[in-house]
């Protein structure tokens, strides 16, 4: 039987549609999340710097906003679904279905998010995830995450299904961090400004 966590996929597949509905507001209004994401790209240092994001889904309004100030998106979800909405939204960006946990994509990158998707995954998911951030990670590259403000398992809903979500602590996180090779510029938990976000931005030493 499948595990609450390893139902994340399907359950986007299934409701794409309401998710991105969920962000109407965008485009034409700066995002909720425009002062963490001015922040990372403060961190890049090329000026058209290539940006992998991990959980991409229909590309608003992280990587439309990114793209907008110059950088190069690669996105990666594992909804098929929403890959096909980015390469609609924004053609010219580099797009592709795949798992994050298992992502070997052969270079490197000058900035990497995980934001609103690191924390639908498993608990040991998300440690094995660090070694992945390091390999796609080009030097002094940018690194920013959302996880949950303490160690635990919450549960939402999405069109009435259970909606998995997952957090490590955050002395795990600074270690985790810290042991591949990353030390933490900015750490916010539950941010007001931002819907009430745990944020993490880190750069590679």
């Amino acid at each position: 039987m499948e595990t609450d966590a390893e139902r994340i996929i399907g359950l986007y597949r299934r409701h794409a549609r309401t998710w991105v509905a969920a962000r109407e507001d965008w485009p034409g209004k700066a995002p909720m999340e425009v002062g963490w994401l001015d922040r990372f790209r403060a961190l890049l240092s090329s000026l058209r710097p290539a940006v992998l994001d991990l959980g991409c889904g229909c590309g608003e309004p992280i990587a439309h906003y990114l793209v907008e100030r110059g950088c190069d998106l690669t996105g990666v979800d594992s909804a098929p679904e929403m890959i096909t909405m980015c390469e609609a939204r924004l053609p010219g960006q580099s797009w592709r279905v795949g798992d994050m946990r298992t992502l070997s994509l052969d270079r490197r990158f000058d900035g990497i998010l995980a934001w609103d998707s690191f924390f639908h995954l498993s608990h040991e998911d998300q440690r094995r995830m660090f070694p992945v951030f390091r390999v796609h990670a080009a030097p002094r590259a940018a690194l920013m995450f959302t996880s949950g403000p303490e160690h635990g398992v919450a549960m939402g809903t999405l069109r009435g299904e259970p909606l998995y979500h997952a957090s490590l602590d955050g002395a795990e996180y600074r270690a985790l961090l810290n042991g591949n090779g990353f030390v933490v510029v900015a750490q916010v938990n539950e941010d007001s400004t931002c819907g009430g976000r745990t944020v993490w931005l880190a750069q590679l030493r």
